[in-house]
Formats: C-alpha cells, sequence, structure tokens
C-alpha cells in the first residue's frame, strides 16, 4: 500500500529515508527548520548516491507549519535533543491519528513523541543504514542496512507489520522486531561506549582500539546493560560487544556524528544517550560512574545557551 509520508528532520538520515520512500512510490514530504535545504530539496529533489548508483526522488519540502495532512505517517528523524520541538511543530496532524515512527538514536524520543501523539499508534526501532549528507540536497550510502521496528506498546505493535511493509517498497530492508525495546537498549549501550569518548578525545572509531579506549567503552557497555535489566529489558550483553568489537576493527576511520558535532561547534546528542543512561541508572538506583563521567565531559564542551 501506498502511503502518505511526512518526515521531520531534513539531514542525512531523513534525506535518505525520503529518497528511498519516494523511489518506492510513496508521497513524500520533508519537514525541516533550514529554509536553504528545504528550497534545495524543492527545487532540485533528493538525490541519493548508493551502491546501486545515483538517482534523484521528487519530495515535497515544507516547514512544519506548511505541512498540511492528513498524513499515513509522520517519521521522526532529527537529533535527540531536537524531538520535543520537532514533534510539538506537527501537532496539528494529530488529529488525523497518523502511525508515527521513530528510527532515531537515543533513548527519551517515544516519551517525547507520546506528548503529541497517541500512544497507541507510536513505532520505534533501530537502523544501521549509513548516510553522508553531500550538499542540500544531496546524500550518499554506501553498504547494507536493515530496519528493526516495533510498538511503542501492545496496540502500536499492530501497525508494526504494515509499516514494515512500506518500507520495504522502498528497499529498506525492515523487519518487525518483537523485541524491539532490546534492540533499541542495545544501539544505545553501543552508542554510548563509543561516541561520547570519541567525542572527548577528538579520535576516530579506531583511536579507541587501545587497552584504555577498551576498559572504558567496556565499563560503559556494562552500566548501560545493568541499567536496562534494572528496568526490566534483558540485553544481550554478547551482541554489544560483538558490535563494539567489528566497529573498532572495522569502521577505523569513522568519526561518529557527536564528534562531526563537536567538531562543527554544534549541540551534541550526549543527553539523548549516556544522559539518558545515567538519569535511568538513578531511577532505578544502578551506579553509573564511568556514563556519567563521561556525559559531564561531553557536556562540557557543548556550546551553552
Amino acid at each position: 500500500m501506498l502511503l502518505k509520508v511526512v518526515i521531520v528532520g531534513a539531514g542525512a538520515m531523513g534525506c535518505f529515508l525520503a529518497a528511498r520512500l519516494a523511489g518506492g512510490g510513496h508521497d513524500v514530504t520533508v519537514v525541516d527548520v533550514d529554509q536553504t535545504r528545504l528550497d534545495a530539496i524543492a527545487h532540485e529533489g533528493i538525490t541519493l548516491h548508493d551502491d546501486t548508483g545515483t538517482a534523484t526522488a521528487r519530495v515535497r519540502a515544507c516547514l512544519a507549519a506548511e505541512a498540511h495532512g492528513p498524513f499515513d505517517l509522520v517519521t521522526l528523524m532529527t537529533k535527540g535533543m531536537f524531538s520535543a520541538a520537532a514533534i510539538h511543530s506537527v501537532a496539528h496532524l494529530a488529529p488525523h491519528n497518523p502511525r508515527v515512527l521513530t528510527l532515531q538514536n537515543g533513548l527519551g524520543n517515544v516519551e517525547a513523541i507520546a506528548e503529541v501523539f497517541h500512544a497507541d499508534h507510536i513505532l520505534w526501532g533501530v537502523t544501521d543504514f549509513p548516510a553522508d549528507l553531500e550538499g542540500p540536497a544531496q546524500v550518499a550510502s554506501h553498504g547494507a542496512g536493515h530496519i528493526s521496528l516495533g510498538g511503542a506498546n501492545e496496540r502500536a505493535h499492530s501497525h508494526a507489520a504494515a509499516v514494515a511493509e512500506a518500507l520495504n517498497r522502498g528497499a529498506l530492508n525492515a523487519a518487525v522486531d518483537p523485541e524491539v525495546r532490546v534492540a533499541v537498549w542495545e544501539k544505545v549501550a553501543f552508542n554510548a561506549a563509543l561516541n561520547a569518548l570519541s567525542t572527548i578525545t577528538g579520535l576516530p572509531v579506531g583511536g579507541l582500539d587501545c587497552p584504555e579506549g577498551r576498559r572504558i567503552a567496556a565499563a560503559v557497555a556494562e552500566e548501560t546493560i545493568a541499567t536496562a535489566a534494572a528496568h526490566g529489558v534483558p540485553v544481550d550483553p554478547a551482541r554489544v560487544f560483538a558490535r563494539i568489537d567489528h566497529a573498532l576493527a572495522n569502521h577505523r576511520a569513522h568519526k561518529p556524528s557527536m564528534l562531526q558535532d563537536r567538531l562543527a561547534g554544534r549541540r551534541t546528542e550526549i543527553e539523548s544517550i549516556n544522559g539518558a543512561i545515567v538519569r535511568m541508572a538513578d531511577q532505578a538506583g544502578v551506579a553509573a560512574p564511568t556514563t556519567r563521567l563521561l556525559a559531564d565531559l561531553v557536556r562540557m564542551g557543548d556550546p551553552r545557551g
């Protein structure tokens, strides 16, 4: 079934999803606060460079207030620190009861969405598709990827199969995961272990492949796994550590988006990742000293105000 989709956030992943979904025949609108990028997308479309070649997808592009529903699917793809503002910017779409999907990094995004949209329509998940902006209306994605998604609650989960089917029309390799909360926490543990450490040191992922880096990353992963368990989420430590090992061995030149934000003088997603873990650890009475220290160190370097 073809859907009318609005993607909130025209960053790399938002543009990648927009191009793939439009390529699959869906009616796609991209929303952002960057008028220059919106103008480029509206004029040029989104050009996607991937392993199959180069294609340009025509999509609508506008400010949030100019997005008029009803939409079948709202997809939130901003960085976590902008989730609340971004989802409130499309609150006028809520009366039509669209399904809402977040594939964002970190924790707290579902809760932000639930302030505006009905919890029974909220889906969340993870993706490992790579995406890099190459210009205001150009994005590159090379290598395989997939999407795992499920409902934020049992009733929402009933919408997951239809949304996965829609994503797969855009060759997004989506699958319904009945334990999607585990997948989300496992990605959070991986990101918390490497991203903040990379940001503080200024090193790409390969630079963390040393005894000191591995000790710190392992401590953060273990604290995150313990926090998840205290909240009833049975994260598999073996999968988390295998993912860390794989990144250290195979993604050595990669600069995590948190480091890229630091180098560009932008705010980081620290509150959605390490900061969120610390808050949830405190709620559950779990000690998370290494995760807390990394969060504080990143906060100290973030722009104020």
